[in-house]
C-alpha cells in the first residue's frame, strides 16, 4: 500500500507522492489508472514530491492522465509548494522548487491555522522565439499571427511557460471552441511538441480564459495557460505589464503579473488539501 494526498489548485486536481524518500517510480499505465475518475483515484495528472537537486529545496516531477511527463504545471507547483511547507519538508516559508524548467522560487502565505493558504511562483521568464515555443513559424515572435484550422480563420499567439501554449483572443462560438481545442492541441505541424490551447476573452482588464491541456484535455484551470495568456495579452495591448492581471478559469481565479522587461511572470493562487489515502496497484 502506497500513502497519497489529493491537492487542487483552483479544480486543476492532482494526486500526490511523498517521493522525498526514493522517486515513486509509477509505470505510465499506473499512473493513468490512478487518474481514471471511473476505475482510478480520479485527477489531472500524478505528482511525485522529490529531494531538491541543483540548489533546490524540492523537486516537482509531474505526468499526464496520459502517463506523459509534460515540463512544466503551473497549478502543479502551487500543490508542490503547500505540500513540502505544510508536511514540514521545507522549514520556511519561501523555497525553490526545481522543476522541468529549472529551479522556481515560491513564496507561500500561511492562514491563521499555520497552513499555507496562497502561493506566489515566480515563473521565470516566457519564451517567445518559434524555434524554442516551439512553433512552426519565422521571426523572433509569433504573436498575433493568422491561421486557418478546420476551415476557421483565426489569429493565434504562441507562448512557452516551459511548455508550450497557443492562445487566442478571437471571438468564437462554444462550438467553434469545442472543435479547435483538441484540433490545434494534436496540430504537429504547426506545434511539433503539441500544445496547451487557450481560448481568451478579456474584459475591463481582466481575461476569461477555456483551456484544452495538452495530454489532459478540457480541464477546470491551467496555470501556465493563464501565465502564457496573459503575457500573450500584454504583448496585444490588451492589457498592462507590472500590473497583476486577474484571470478567471472555469475552476476560479489566478493573480497573473507580466514584468515589462519580460524577464519574470508571476503567478499567485491558492493550493488546497482534500484528502489523503492508499492505494495498491
Amino acid at each position: 500500500m502506497t500513502q497519497f494526498w489529493k491537492y487542487h489548485g483552483i479544480g486543476n486536481d492532482f494526486i500526490v507522492f511523498d517521493g522525498t524518500k526514493g522517486d515513486p517510480g509509477f509505470t505510465p499505465e499506473q499512473i493513468a489508472f490512478m487518474c481514471d475518475r471511473n476505475f482510478g483515484i480520479g485527477s489531472d495528472g500524478v505528482i511525485y514530491v522529490n529531494p531538491g537537486i541543483d540548489g533546490s529545496d524540492v523537486t516537482m516531477r509531474i505526468f499526464n492522465t496520459d502517463g506523459t511527463e509534460p515540463e512544466m504545471c503551473g497549478n502543479g507547483i502551487r500543490c508542490v509548494a503547500k505540500f513540502a511547507y505544510d508536511m514540514g519538508i521545507v522549514k520556511k516559508r519561501d523555497f525553490v522548487i526545481h522543476t522541468g524548467r529549472g529551479n522556481l522560487l515560491a513564496q507561500c502565505t500561511c492562514g491563521p491555522d499555520g497552513k499555507v493558504s496562497s502561493i506566489k511562483i515566480d515563473m521565470g521568464a516566457p519564451i517567445l522565439e518559434p524555434s524554442l515555443v516551439p512553433v512552426a513559424g519565422d521571426g523572433d515572435r509569433f504573436i498575433d499571427r493568422p491561421i486557418t484550422a478546420e476551415g476557421i480563420d483565426l489569429r493565434v499567439n504562441a507562448v512557452s511557460m516551459g511548455n508550450p501554449h497557443c492562445v487566442t483572443f478571437d471571438p468564437l462560438t462554444d462550438g467553434q471552441i469545442d472543435k479547435l481545442g483538441p484540433y490545434l492541441e494534436a496540430n504537429r505541424d504547426l506545434f511539433p511538441r503539441k500544445a496547451n490551447v487557450e481560448f481568451a476573452r478579456v474584459e475591463d482588464g481582466k481575461i476569461d480564459i477555456r483551456v484544452f491541456e495538452r495530454g489532459v484535455g478540457w480541464t477546470l484551470a491551467c496555470g501556465t495557460g493563464a501565465c502564457a495568456t496573459t503575457t500573450a495579452a500584454a504583448l496585444n495591448g490588451l492589457v498592462p505589464f507590472d500590473v497583476p492581471v486577474q484571470v478567471h478559469l472555469p475552476g476560479g481565479y489566478l493573480k497573473i503579473t507580466v514584468d515589462s522587461k519580460l524577464e519574470h511572470v508571476y503567478m499567485d493562487g491558492p493550493s488546497e488539501f482534500v484528502y489523503t489515502g492508499n492505494i495498491e496497484l
